[in-house]
């Protein structure tokens, strides 16, 4: 390949774009997730192959695989974003008053906890960072926030959980559907429906959404891809799929689906996650959730 520029002047940024490919061995999957124009994102990585000499992917019509080489650089960049995130969070705890970043993902509202945490802390800096399906678990152990809202289960070696409440699953389904209308659904009734398949998610997350292992062993049917919570409304409401999620995860404002509670299956646990070391606005927020957060 052409000159090797200093691996020494890595953009961050793009190192980030690379686990992201990686993780969802899509290029377009990536960048939906990023939030980033496809055109762009493959621009940033050709540009980082440059930089280091050596092709990250091999790249087909059907996705995007790490090479040789990408899957040596892969566990040293999640070292290195970890190691920028350890340094950045240094440098807040000698500042000022404090300073506290909470991450949520995807259905979670957190404003009781958060509006309480600033009343009682109003000297502190609270931020707050919305995750979607992105992994909390690396969201906290990278320090890219300080605390995580999120649903369980994902991977929580390593970390400080409270349980905060449960929250029922419900069978999401488009108006028409054969079990629209019905007083609940159970496993029997969706044995032959597809779920939806969200790409780059926790596996043991994947699993619990996706309703799997079933008690007779039969392999779940995947619907489309959904890198949104609004791709997977518009996919239901389309016939092209179902989906299990909470109440909470629903768009109100759409009236072109049907709830139908879920029985013999447990409910969705949401849980306050930080790191084992605490400081005391993070352990200031823990008692505002406890006292604020409720389904």
């Amino acid at each position: 390949m052409t000159e090797v520029v200093s691996p020494l002047d890595l953009d961050l940024r793009v190192v980030r774009y690379f686990l992201a490919v990686a993780d969802h061995a899509n290029f377009g999957r990536a960048a939906a997730a990023l939030h980033v124009g496809q055109p762009s994102l493959s621009r940033q990585i050709r540009g980082l192959e440059r930089q280091l000499g050596v092709r990250l992917f091999h790249r087909t019509p059907q996705g995007a695989r790490l090479s040789e080489a990408g899957q040596a650089f892969a566990p040293k960049a999640r070292i290195l974003l970890r190691a920028a995130g350890e340094a950045a969070a240094a440098a807040r705890a000698t500042a000022g008053p404090g300073s506290i970043s909470i991450g949520y993902t995807a259905g979670l509202v957190i404003t009781a906890a958060t509006r309480e945490l600033r009343r009682r802390h109003h000297e502190a800096i609270v931020r707050t960072t919305y995750l979607g399906w992105r992994r909390p678990a690396e969201a906290l152990l990278d320090r890219q926030v300080d605390a995580v809202v999120a649903r369980v289960p994902f991977s929580t070696d390593g970390l400080h959980v409270t349980h905060l409440y449960d929250e029922p699953r419900v069978l999401v389904v488009p108006h028409g559907h054969r079990l629209a209308g019905q007083p609940f659904a159970v496993l029997a009734d969706i044995a032959d429906e597809p779920l939806q398949w969200v790409p780059g998610l926790d596996p043991a997350c994947s699993a619990f959404w996706r309703l799997e292992p079933r008690p007779d062993g039969r392999p779940v049917r995947t619907g489309p891809v959904m890198n949104t919570l609004d791709d997977t409304w518009e996919c239901v409401a389309s016939g092209d799929t179902l989906a299990v999620a909470t109440r909470s995860h629903v768009n109100t404002t759409r009236t072109d689906l049907t709830l139908i509670p879920l029985r013999g299956i447990a409910p969705s646990r949401v849980v306050l996650a930080t790191r084992t070391e605490d400081s005391s606005l993070v352990a200031a927020f823990r008692q505002c959730a406890r006292e604020h957060l409720t389904a």
